[in-house]
């Protein structure tokens, strides 16, 4: 009977051994097979991620195609670039889901929408007017200076950022008339002479300009390519604060008066707007823009893009000079 009980006791543990060896290689197993779903669902989802992040994209580069469209259309039909043209006027959000096309199920809910708008980016200054062929220019010095004044900021930085301006520019040297090369104006390795400004957020570099400064005139400024004179300042959509800058002698209620007569007659000609102003002009002027910023706003399921562009007219043309992600 002993012998009988230690047999079955035995055969007891083989099957309580077989049970868990079973157990633990079905949980294994489950394992496995969730790890390998888990994997092929992370894939799925980049896959679907980037290519959301692609058709952002090419809503991006339509959007930057419709812009051009526009303001080649607008510089055909106006002589001037005002308040009242047609690109002015802001895209709100516009649904795209019907023209986004996507393998999706009948329920299932995808938001695709696009909005931004053109701003005149001669509307703002420049601020490559500070220098040109590294020497500082004196009358944009102050137009510069009582922009910052104007905007309740330390006119004194106007010369740090001036400075800063005229010692990142490549000093050009005309040819000799003889033939000859002309000489080098390579600085030396070991300078330390800073990179042109790009962007306004370049101005953080110099000193005496924090974020709060920064932010401040960053609706008011702007860097554009380097030409070979200085970028006038459409007086058809510059703000009152830049007007005030530009007219000695000019307050800002003052140039709130000549934005409201412009926004009922507008500037054909920069000498009308001397005229009516009838105070010197410490700045070239214009009354029509060649470049313009476009900004997007896409937003495509869980992807979304914020871009800003600077677009160029030339002629009959527009072509986009770069673009920036934001």
């Amino acid at each position: 009977m002993t012998a009988r009980r230690i047999r079955l006791a035995s055969s007891a543990r083989q099957r309580g051994v077989a049970i868990v060896t079973a157990l633990l290689l079905t949980t294994l197993a489950v394992t496995i097979v969730a790890s390998l779903f888990w994997q092929q669902q992370v894939q799925v989802r980049s896959i679907e991620n980037q290519r959301m992040h692609l058709q952002t994209r090419w809503i991006l580069r339509g959007a930057l195609d419709w812009a051009k469209l526009i303001l080649q259309q607008d510089n055909n039909d106006s002589p001037i670039t005002a308040e009242t043209s047609v690109w002015a006027t802001a895209l709100a959000e516009t649904r795209l889901d019907d023209y986004i096309e996507r393998e999706r199920n009948d329920d299932e809910k995808y938001d695709a929408t696009l909005s931004g708008r053109i701003h005149d980016a001669q509307s703002r200054y420049n601020l490559g007017n500070l220098a040109k062929n590294r020497d500082v220019n004196q009358d944009q010095l102050k137009v510069f200076q009582r922009l910052l004044e104007g905007l309740r900021l330390d006119g004194a930085l106007a010369k740090n950022a001036a400075q800063e301006v005229a010692r990142s520019q490549v000093m050009k040297v005309e040819a000799p008339k003889d033939g000859t090369p002309p000489p080098s104006t390579a600085l030396p390795m070991d300078s330390r002479e800073p990179l042109p400004p790009q962007r306004v957020d370049d101005l953080l570099a110099v000193a005496g300009f924090s974020t709060e400064a920064v932010e401040k005139l960053r609706p008011f400024v702007i860097v554009l390519p380097p030409d070979s004179d200085e970028t006038a300042i459409n007086v058809n959509m510059a703000p009152p604060e830049l007007l005030a800058a530009m007219v000695e002698g000019f307050s800002v209620s003052e140039a709130a008066n000549v934005v409201q007569f412009r926004k009922r007659t507008p500037f054909y000609k920069p000498e009308e707007f001397k005229t009516h102003v009838n105070r010197p002009v410490k700045a070239k002027i214009t009354t029509k823009s060649d470049y313009f910023l476009v900004e997007s706003h896409i937003r495509l399921g869980r992807a979304a893009l914020d871009a800003e562009a600077l677009i160029r007219r030339v002629k009959a043309s527009a072509k986009v000079v770069w673009i920036r992600e934001n």
